[in-house]
């Protein structure tokens, strides 16, 4: 299974083959040209081989095992719901499936680049045939027949012929048109609008290069050891550097692409574009220009991250644009803006704080939440000695200084200002927040671990001779030593096992939440000659011996679990290294929590039983559980629109009985629903979190039937795909609840204590 947490290369390769674009070839575009490995590609090949034989913490022989299970992931990788390569295909790869070793040990790639030919004229062929037919008119595709497409092929057998393969892309075609009716949209806008998606996509398709092919058959090779082991070309190093380091040198712009132009999808706060106040989201860039009086090179139908390339650069230089708005008339003129590259910081990324105020009784309690989405750390400022260096420590440090109260008279003092010179009141709790956090430095990690412990061991990192280092907190310097939660989900993984652990091990603090995923291996970046390899060399434990490897964390208190386990988690992957245990550290242990633990999850218990947000995000977990379980979906309209009518009935119901138990008003129908939110919203002010839960609920579970199509996008090199995860508030306020429980045991055990 593939790993959510890190966006696989080879999903995000194929994705950006197939929505990115490169250079344009004209109107007369010709068939997919068969790709060949270039110069350097041999060496690197080497590299990668010599590295991992030599340094991966699993020692693997380079042999005929190893050859089947690079193959087997490689097909996966290319083809892995079984569309395009047919049985005949693959009895004709399986003369590789026990040589492929042999290739590499000799550099050669042939191979590799022979079966990545067969899926690209296969992928031609599927939009080609996809155009034929609706070339023929939607009205030529039956509805009222019986008909099913399987929604998950991955378990399934290649298809046996051309005839089957074609008819499976008839059914996925129907498949797309069913969810644009059921969507409202026109017959005549349907034909046109998937006309225009298959084009643009076998246009893009023709635009797949070597290092495209390359990297994907590295990853294979490299997934054969770990799942968490990568190769990375020189453009996905540089991308992977802006996301460890929360910084680009260039003009802090999220870059798309819309049919054959790069358009500016959102603009990075204090940004040299947003602060030009020349450019703004929906613009089309149509070219790029270095320097003052550099010629314009025009990037229409350029592959994203080759625009992306154009417009990086060290800070301090120009760049100019011709950018033409959204609403410009064909055939005019461009505005020409000139942008100075600067150093970026992408504080979005980076960890934030807010307050949340929990009444009890006549009194009321202050949390402070620090959501932390990754382990973050500039290596290159830091090595440069720049005092100013990004880290996620840095950052906590100074959001609990905030909570705390103790840098607004710094702040008053240094500015002059009076609105820092405000009151301020400290909080009594702090909730980390790790939900949905992949990971990051290990650096960090421990560092972050410091600021809540006064002194000792935070990690175990066991090499694979059976070495035991020790990662040590040493300043005896606490930052906040009052009452902790941290909040993790399934999606909690790695550095954010390893903090989670620390604090549960320490009896620092509450962990709550779900089971966290249970990656319990140390990465190594490794350079190349070419782009670097990311790969384990070393597995962690906490400091009580327990390795989180497939186990993860297990919170104090569990909440409802929003992810299936059975999906979602190490002990999901393929290759993934198994769970272990080794002997325990020296660490000292905080007051013991156990005492508490029962009564907290019993007002835990009672407080959720009757919270009509708790309830509501349970049954729409079930309900798309129950979605998700069915693995054919109908290409009958009036069966699918039966299924909608029930689908929504039962949403509407989910809804309502939230409605009653808040005391709202129900409402008839979900379009009255959207309304009666859209007024509500309306009115409320921009840090209002009311009845977030239940609007990201429904998106959490909720998908797109049908053949969606996603634009890939780049911040001048790295753009995520924001998650909705406004569902976050009810779990959140409901660790805020516990912290304030833990608070007032607390005090109760230290009044009643002789």
């Amino acid at each position: 299974m593939r790993n959510p947490l890190l966006r696989p290369l080879t999903a995000a390769l194929l994705a950006l083959s197939l929505t990115a674009g490169a250079q344009a070839l004209g109107p007369e575009e010709g068939p997919v040209t068969p790709l060949s490995p270039e110069a350097e590609h041999p060496e690197t090949a080497l590299a990668v081989l010599e590295q991992l034989a030599r340094h991966h913490y699993v020692r693997r022989a380079i042999d005929d095992t190893l050859s089947s299970d690079t193959l087997d992931h490689y097909l996966d990788a290319l083809d892995p719901q079984r569309a395009y390569f047919l049985e005949g295909d693959i009895a004709q790869f399986e003369r590789y499936r026990y040589t492929l070793d042999d290739a590499l040990r000799r550099g050669d790639l042939a191979p590799a680049f022979e079966i990545f030919n067969r899926y690209q004229s296969a992928a031609e062929a599927q939009l080609e045939a996809l155009l034929a037919l609706l070339e023929t008119g939607i009205e030529a595709l039956d509805f009222n027949k019986e008909e099913y497409l399987a929604m998950d092929r991955s378990e399934e057998r290649f298809l046996a012929s051309a005839e089957a393969r074609e008819d499976l892309w008839r059914r996925r075609l129907k498949a797309s048109v069913l969810s644009l009716k059921l969507a409202d949209k026109a017959d005549d806008e349907i034909g046109p609008l998937l006309e225009k998606r298959y084009q643009n996509r076998l246009h893009r398709l023709k635009q797949t290069t070597a290092e495209d092919a390359f990297q994907l058959f590295m990853n294979a090779l490299a997934a054969s050891y770990d799942p968490h082991t990568q190769y990375f070309s020189p453009r996905t190093s540089e991308n992977f550097n802006i996301q460890m380091s929360l910084s680009l040198e260039g003009i802090g712009a999220v870059l798309r692409v819309e049919d054959e132009y790069t358009t500016i999808a959102s603009l990075v706060p204090a940004g040299p574009a947003e602060k030009s106040k020349q450019i703004k989201p929906s613009d089309r860039i149509s070219a790029v220009a270095q320097g003052e009086d550099g010629e314009f090179v025009d990037v229409v139908g350029w592959r994203l991250d080759d625009v992306v390339d154009l417009i990086r650069g060290p800070a301090g230089t120009t760049v100019r644009l011709e950018v033409l708005p959204p609403d410009s008339e064909a055939g005019a003129p461009p505005r020409v803006l000139s942008l100075v590259r600067e150093a970026v910081k992408l504080e979005e990324q980076s960890a934030q704080s807010e307050v949340i105020e929990v009444p009890r009784g006549q009194e009321s309690f202050r949390i402070g939440v620090i959501d932390i989405p990754t382990f973050y750390i500039d290596f290159k400022a830091l090595q440069q000695g720049d005092p100013e260096y990004k880290s996620t420590t840095r950052d906590v440090q100074r959001l609990i200084e905030g909570l705390r109260c103790e840098n607004v008279k710094s702040l008053s003092e240094e500015v002059g200002d009076a609105e820092y010179a405000a009151p301020c009141e400290p909080v009594d709790g702090i909730v980390i927040d790790l939900r949905n956090n992949g990971g990051g430095s290990l650096q960090e990690a421990n560092a972050l671990t410091g600021l809540f412990i006064e002194a000792g061991p935070t990690v175990q990192i066991r090499s694979a001779s059976g070495r035991v280092d020790l990662f040590n907190d040493e300043d005896g310097q606490v930052a906040w030593e009052g009452p902790l939660a941290v909040l993790v989900n399934r999606l909690s993984a790695s550095a954010s096992e390893i903090f989670a652990g620390a604090i549960q091990d320490y009896q620092r603090g509450l962990v709550l939440g779900g089971q966290t995923f249970g990656k319990g291996t140390v990465q190594t970046l490794i350079p190349l000659n070419r782009g670097q390899l990311k790969m384990t060399q070393a597995k962690f434990y906490r400091v009580s011996g327990q390795s989180t490897q497939h186990q993860g964390v297990i919170p104090d208190i569990e909440y409802p679990e929003v992810y299936d386990r059975d999906e979602i988690g190490e002990s999901t992957l393929d290759d993934a290294l198994p769970w272990d245990v080794i002997r325990p550290t020296r660490y000292r242990r905080g007051p013991n929590l156990a005492p508490l633990l029962a009564l907290l999850e019993d007002r835990h218990e009672i407080r959720v039983e009757t919270d009509p947000d708790f309830a509501y995000l349970e049954a729409m977990v079930e309900r798309a559980r129950a979605r998700s379980a069915r693995n054919r979906l109908s290409l009958n309209e009036a069966q699918r629109r039966l299924e909608r009518e029930e689908d929504e009935a039962l949403r509407l119901a989910i809804e309502n009985t939230r409605r009653e138990a808040k005391g709202l008003p129900v409402v008839a129908s979900l379009e009255a629903l959207e309304k009666d939110e859209d007024e509500a919203s309306e009115g409320q002010d921009e840090d209002s979190t009311e009845d977030t839960t239940i609007k990201a609920a429904s998106a959490l579970v909720d998908d797109f039937e049908g053949d969606a199509e996603s634009d890939a996008a780049l911040t001048e090199g790295e753009d995520e795909d924001e998650d909705d995860e406004e569902d976050r508030d009810a779990l959140l306020a409901e660790g805020a609840e516990i912290l304030v429980d833990y608070l007032s045991l607390r005090q109760t055990a230290a009044v009643s204590a002789p």
